[in-house]
């Protein structure tokens, strides 16, 4: 193979033969057939007339074919034109018109049918020849081969696609973000901010600055994308190439600024220096490729057309634990989770059917029998044909990225039950004395991180105090998560407050973060806390004295920062008393105590709490009320309202949708009638035990049980019986050691 100076400077040497006016015959054939190249001469008109023996040779021409001896065969020059491939006619039909009509030289890229069929990449290039008085006698032209140049930048193309890059956006006011990738390209800390114009073109080689300012002022101009390559200047003096491609952003129609890549081509442009320097074989060029790719951070494999293992880089084999050869007799089955298989399979089936990329999340087995989430992205290579040759994949590392996911998922999860479990009216209304006076021990204790301790009879609004506590605290900005001790299972609490690692207990197939990890940085409400079991209790303590905990199934200490709200609408010192509730933790939770007061002892707010509720509930019916009935007020001043504000709010829904015409008013037959015994079931529990004092409590909670035939819970069961939460009862049966189901058929 001949360069293309070469070649020209023999077509000057036969110019220079029809300058001196030699006959075009057996002297310039010669000369023709010497060059080591496919060569031909061609008539003004452009028909082809002359091949040379190379050219004969590979076209699978016959020893006394015409063209062998420079016989015009009054062919039109584009008859020769079905030798090229079908892809090329079209752009070797243009640049030949064009050498006609100009006069010019002129020169293609196209790929020319062998005498068996095949086709080869050949640069085909034709010189006009001359008189000295500028009269066109004939074309001589040259075609070099070049089909291991195509191949090799083929190859190079492939290493480039798969080599790591960084991302950015840029607006007329700098960069607003670089990727941690686009920092360690440029030997900076991936965690710093995006660098300022000023400080970015500092990394600039000082040579190639002044075309990157230029290439920023215009791109800034005409709101066009741009593909340059620059050098960069690392702090350590190293220099690297690195390639900058972008394109505009725009929202709504309106331009935002640029994103873009840029990617270190620095190996790729010398691997390039070197393929076009040299004429290596195709092996040589390979194991090139594939050592930049041992030093790319992704997972990289080629497979032949139907998944048949062909390569695999060096990362993706340590990361694997193995070597090469094992690698190829291995199966998919065995490096990834099984959770994921059948959605590989959907994605590769698919693929081969439409013969199109593809990309999936997926967990990949390392070498020590861990999972991490890599990003797979599947893309095919082509033969001349269309069909595909081999299939590439790159698997990047986004293991961080989904714990982050998984987190903020949970925290949604959290904050969206937390909303659907909203208090019973969104802000705190109200202006008697009573009430102002929690708001003002409120305003007090929020912004401090004191342990705060809410009490109050049922349907005061205690939570509501308790996000008025967070929402005025340096915690603001974090989570509120909120548990209702009360509402879970004794044998789920733990693992709701602390969570569990995966494989701690049946049916824990993966990691899961309790309330506590889910409210780090902000405040956790533990409603109902005295329903808590005493081993809860303990744990509990011993995050409150020492900021952590463990989760189930796990040995490795947590630490969290967390403020605890606690409420309960029982005595606490009376559980403590009777054994109910520890004693340590009951001191620990009473650091700061708030009250809430009953709606009987806040009257004065009673009207507006019902304008509040009237207009809630009225404008969500589509409901329109002039006025309060005044037989109605009087009715609701003169209740009690044992239920409190959620008695009230009920009864305020209730009517509103019952309730015609302009005026709101309550039916009295809704307000309740029976008296309800200010006694918390700790004390009806107490003074239960207080009858039977010479009872142990086992014989106490056997006597419950058989008089509810072995039932715990319901209207009828022993908790109702004994004045407890059912809770409570299923616990201290367990902590005895009770048989529940021997009074089942008594």
């Amino acid at each position: 193979m001949i360069d293309p100076q070469t070649a020209i400077d023999m077509i000057d040497y036969v110019d220079s033969i029809t300058r001196r006016r030699l006959p075009l015959g057996a002297e310039l054939q010669g000369a023709l057939n010497l060059i080591p190249a496919h060569t031909w001469y061609a008539v003004p008109s452009g028909a082809l007339t002359f091949l040379n023996e190379r050219a004969s040779d590979y076209l699978g021409i016959p020893k006394d074919h015409p063209m062998r001896h420079g016989i015009d065969t009054g062919a039109a020059w584009d008859s020769h034109i079905p030798l090229l491939h079908p892809d090329d006619h079209e752009e070797a039909r243009r640049v030949w018109s064009t050498c006609l009509r100009t006069g010019c030289a002129g020169q293609v890229s196209l790929r020319v049918r062998n005498a068996e069929g095949g086709y080869r990449w050949f640069l085909s290039r034709a010189e006009p020849i001359r008189t000295s008085d500028g009269i066109l006698l004939y074309w001589i032209g040259v075609n070099l081969d070049i089909e291991e140049r195509k191949q090799a930048e083929f190859y190079l193309a492939e290493g480039q696609r798969l080599a790591h890059m960084g991302s950015w956006a840029f607006n007329a006011a700098g960069f607003d973000y670089w990727s941690p990738e686009l920092f360690r390209i440029h030997g900076l800390d991936p965690g710093g901010k995006a660098p300022t114009v000023e400080e970015y073109l500092a990394l600039v080689h000082p040579e190639d600055r002044d075309f990157v300012v230029q290439a920023i002022q215009k791109m800034l101009v005409e709101h066009r994308g741009f593909d340059f390559t620059k050098r960069i200047v690392r702090p350590d003096g190293e220099i690297r190439r690195v390639r900058c491609v972008g394109i505009e952003a725009t929202h709504g129609g309106t331009f935002q600024g640029f994103v873009g890549t840029g990617m270190d081509v620095t190996e790729q442009e010398r691997l390039t220096e070197e393929l076009r320097r040299s004429e290596d074989d195709l092996w040589d060029r390979e194991r090139e490729l594939r050592q930049v790719l041992d030093f790319a951070p992704q997972l990289i494999a080629t497979f032949g057309p139907n998944r048949e293992r062909l390569y695999a880089n060096r990362g993706a084999l340590d990361y694997l634990g193995i070597g090469l050869d094992e690698w190829l007799q291995a199966s998919i089955e065995a490096e990834v989770h099984p959770d994921d298989l059948g959605r590989w399979r959907a994605y590769a089936d698919r693929a081969l059917l439409n013969s199109s990329g593809y990309e999936l999340e997926l967990r990949v087995r390392k070498g020590d029998g861990s999972y991490r989430w890599f990003l797979a992205r599947y893309n095919p290579v082509r033969g001349d044909k269309g069909q595909i040759t081999r299939w590439y994949v790159a698997c990047t590392d986004i293991e961080e990225r989904k714990r982050a996911e998984e987190k903020l998922q949970q925290e949604n999860a959290a904050l969206r039950e937390e909303i659907d479990k909203a208090s019973m009216f969104e802000e705190i209304v109200g202006t008697s004395p009573a009430l102002k006076a929690v708001l003002s021990r409120v305003s007090k204790v929020a912004p401090s991180d004191s342990t705060v301790l809410i009490t109050g009879e049922t349907g005061t609004g205690k939570e509501l105090i308790a996000r008025a506590v967070h929402k005025r605290s340096q915690r603001a900005e974090r989570a509120f998560v909120s548990v209702n001790c009360a509402a879970l299972a004794p044998s789920l609490i733990a693992s709701e407050l602390f969570g569990y690692e995966k494989g701690a207990f049946t049916g824990a197939t993966q990691r899961r973060l309790g309330r506590f990890e889910l409210a780090h940085g902000g405040t956790i409400f533990l409603d109902e806390v005295v329903e808590l079991s005493s081993d809860i209790q303990v744990t509990l303590l011993r995050v409150l004295q020492e900021r952590e905990f463990e989760r189930v199934g796990g040995n490795q200490p947590i630490h969290v920062d967390v403020r605890v709200i606690a409420a309960t609408n029982r005595d606490l010192k009376a559980a403590v008393a009777h054994g109910a509730f520890r004693r340590d933790l009951f001191y620990r939770l009473n650091v700061f105590p708030i009250e809430v007061p009953p709606l009987r002892e806040r009257k004065p707010d009673l009207l507006v709490l019902v304008e509040y509720f009237v207009q809630r509930y009225a404008s969500r019916t589509g409901k329109n009320f002039r006025s309060i009935d005044k037989k109605t007020l009087d009715l609701l001043q003169s209740y009690d309202w044992p239920g409190n504000i959620r008695e009230l709010q009920n009864i305020i829904e209730r009517s509103v949708i019952l309730s015609s015409g302009e005026v709101f008013s309550v039916d009295e037959a809704w307000l309740s009638k029976e008296a309800f015994p200010l006694a918390t079931p700790i004390e009806a529990s107490a003074h239960f035990k207080s009858e039977v004092e010479p009872r142990s409590e086992r014989e106490i909670i056997e006597a419950a049980l058989a008089d509810a035939r072995g039932r715990v819970s319901g209207p009828s069961g022993a908790a109702a019986k004994l004045g407890i939460p059912p809770s409570t009862l299923d616990h201290r049966i367990k902590a005895l050691k009770i048989n529940k189901q021997q009074f089942k058929y008594r």
